[in-house]
């Protein structure tokens, strides 16, 4: 029996896809899995920040057209880059155990955010990053930051940059360093949602490969990532605006921490709450609420209406 994986093309892509690959063929003895390698708009387009291109279904696109026509059976993704919005016909499937979520910041000279110079140029694209560095070091000069992971690294590593931020996740599949590295995890720095988790995206009806890939669901990674999606739902977000999210399990409990931010992180907006697991996505949407009602509500209108997408 043979399946194939549809993956992009850079190096943690086919890390991801290679592992789970890996895992199927161990499982199932007899079973061949192919890659088709493809090229997505947001491997083309990378002189311009997600955030004003269309932002995470850039990544998508393309891999979910080869599910629906049949050119694939399965697709590897990491999940903050999965619109929440699903493709008529898809299901994601599998959520297996996810690496470590938080962010990660590299830099050759200096040990730590604090330790940088004042005006320090600090290298990402994301807005959730932006805001969250700014409300610690509003003096940092963020600057744009594009590419696969590898080429963001090197970019450092050639003195283009004081400093990067980078999700730690990828820097651990692909065991790549730098002289300095400091974790920025939660509470003090919350990830994008979904972040350090894989997705396993299929026809919704393949049962056949729905059957191959079972194994691999990981529930209380699953919990964590459907209430973080919910929150990212219900407030319209994508990574076009500072949204972050993260949510953990404590015994029968998931607790999640949403924060919404202006992106010069002059404001961050906060809640924390916690349900029975069974109810992660009921969850997602009452600690969406609750930032709303904090003033959530006018820092998304303001980017709305500067003409940030809502939706994606």
């Amino acid at each position: 029996m043979t399946i194939t994986i549809a993956t992009r093309g850079s190096k943690l892509a086919l890390w991801q896809a290679n592992h789970i690959k890996s895992l199927l063929e161990a499982e199932h003895p007899g079973l061949t899995v192919e890659l088709l390698i493809l090229k997505t708009q947001g491997d083309k387009i990378l002189d311009v920040p997600l955030a004003k291109v269309g932002g995470k279904g850039l990544f998508v696109k393309e891999i979910e057209e080869a599910l629906a026509d049949g050119r694939a059976d399965l697709a590897v993704h990491s999940m903050k880059d999965v619109p929440v919005e699903r493709h008529e016909g898809l299901v994601l499937d599998a959520i297996p155990q996810r690496e470590d979520h938080a962010d990660m910041l590299l830099s050759v000279h200096y040990a730590s955010l604090e330790a940088l110079p004042r005006g320090a140029s600090v290298g990402t694209s994301s807005l959730r990053r932006q805001a969250q560095l700014l409300a610690i070091r509003p003096d940092l000069d963020i600057r744009m930051l594009r590419g696969n992971l590898d080429t963001r690294v090197n970019k450092l590593l050639e003195g283009q940059y004081d400093a990067i931020v980078v999700a730690a996740a990828g820097l651990n599949r692909l065991g790549i360093t730098a002289p300095h590295m400091v974790r920025l995890g939660p509470p003090e720095f919350l990830p994008a949602v979904a972040q350090g988790a894989l997705g396993l995206e299929r026809r919704a009806a393949d049962e056949r490969v729905a059957a191959l890939t079972a194994f691999l669901d990981h529930p209380g990674t699953r919990d964590a990532v459907l209430a973080e999606r919910a929150f990212l739902e219900r407030l319209q977000g994508g990574c076009q605006v500072p949204i972050a999210g993260s949510a953990r399990v404590e015994g029968d409990q998931l607790v999640l921490t949403g924060l919404v931010a202006d992106p010069e992180g002059s404001a961050l907006i906060r809640a924390e709450l916690s349900a029975p697991r069974g109810e992660a996505e009921a969850l997602g949407r009452a600690v969406a609420e609750e930032v709303l009602a904090r003033g959530a509500d006018e820092i998304l209108a303001r980017m709305y209406e500067a003409g940030a997408p809502a939706g994606k």
